[in-house]
This record gives C-alpha cells, structure tokens and sequence, in this order.
C-alpha cells in the first residue's frame, strides 16, 4: 500500500487529476459544450474519479477505503462510456478521443493496483 500522508500524495488521485483537467478542457469548446446533457455527465464522472479516490483515503478505514476505490474505478467506466459516445457523435475527433480513452485507462489501472494492494493490506 502507498505510504501517502495525504489523498495528493496518492498517484492515482495525480491522474484522475490530470484527466479531469483534460476532459474539462475537451468538453468546453465546440459542439461538446453545447451537448449540456453529455458534457455534464462526463464532467460529474471525471470528478466522482477523483473525488472518490480522496474521500476513500480520508476515511482512514482499509474496508471503506477499498469500496471508494471500486466507486472510483467504476466511474472510470462511466467516463469511457461517454468518450465513446462523444467521439460516435463527432464531438470529439480521433487523436482527442485516443488520448482521453488511453487516460482514463491508465487511471483505471492505477485504481485497480492500489485497490488490490488495500484489500491485500486488510488481510
């Protein structure tokens, strides 16, 4: 498990920090931003990413810790779902589409190490 002090120290939050920032620049220009629909829900997903990640470490519990980290994954998902959606429907085109996916699945990843090294830690 990571020896962070705090939820900035964990490279999984970095990550979901950096993709958040980069949907938001992504979402904010062109016909993506007028799709209020989809560019609120790929926001709300980018963030619950995040959000969830450093709720999860605050709660100072492995268990809770662990059940954010599935919430945070899960979102990752959700933020997939909607690039495709967004690329499908033009609103992103490939090279933007590629480098948010590939992103979002580096962060999905990540979560999916430190979630395995929680769970090892609470046995």
């Amino acid at each position: 498990m990571q020896s962070a002090t705090k939820f900035e120290d964990v490279i999984a939050w970095q990550k979901a920090r950096a993709m958040t920032s980069a949907i938001y620049a992504s979402t904010t220009t062109g016909a993506f931003a007028k799709d209020f629909g989809l560019r609120d829900q790929i926001q709300r997903a980018s963030v619950s990413v995040m959000a969830n990640i450093a709720e999860g470490f605050e709660r100072r519990s492995i268990g809770e810790y662990a059940h954010f980290l599935n919430i945070a994954k899960a979102s990752c998902a959700e933020v997939q779902s909607h690039l495709y959606v967004a690329f499908d429907v033009k609103h992103l085109s490939a090279e933007p589409f590629e480098q948010l996916l590939a992103m979002s699945k580096e962060v999905s990843r990540i979560i999916g190490g430190l979630r395995a090294a929680v769970v090892a830690a609470k046995r």
